[in-house]
């Protein structure tokens, strides 16, 4: 059966193919699939820090207790970005390419960082205080990636 960290890790690689998309049709000066490819980006990675913040943050914290833990520096990593992501998607839709890649290099560089400690640090505590919830907890978390 799949676990946390390779269901959460390929859900990263998926949004960071959204992302790359985005960019190259851009580079490619095609700004309307730049916005469209970033507008699909846009709600697949919102969708992931939602299934985050509803199902997997809660189950762990109260399996473990730990609520300010990485738990909460993920959450507050999730509003940082948030409002990058609303910003860097305004100036595409206004034409500011200049203001969106720069946008677009602040956001790549806190989500490298940020998927670390997860993928790393987080999925893998996931994984170990959850065994005995994966069976139930997994398809839940497909579930919400996929919405």
């Amino acid at each position: 059966m799949i676990n946390i960290r390779t269901l959460m890790t390929e859900d990263h690689r998926h949004c960071d193919d959204l992302f790359a998309d985005a960019e190259q049709a851009l580079a490619q000066n095609h700004p309307e699939a730049a916005l469209a490819a970033f507008e699909h980006f846009h709600t697949d990675i919102l969708a992931h820090f939602d299934t985050e913040e509803k199902t997997l943050f809660p189950t762990f914290e109260a399996k473990t207790g730990m609520t300010m833990g990485p738990t909460q520096v993920m959450r507050m990593e999730h509003i940082q970005m948030r409002a990058m992501l609303n910003d860097a998607v305004d100036a595409l839709k206004a034409g500011n390419i200049d203001d969106y890649l720069g946008q677009a290099e602040t956001l790549l560089i806190m989500m490298q960082q940020h998927n670390m400690k997860e993928e790393n640090m987080l999925y893998p505590m996931c994984d170990q205080y959850l065994s005995a919830e994966l069976p139930e907890l997994i398809p839940r978390l497909e579930t919400e990636l996929s919405a």
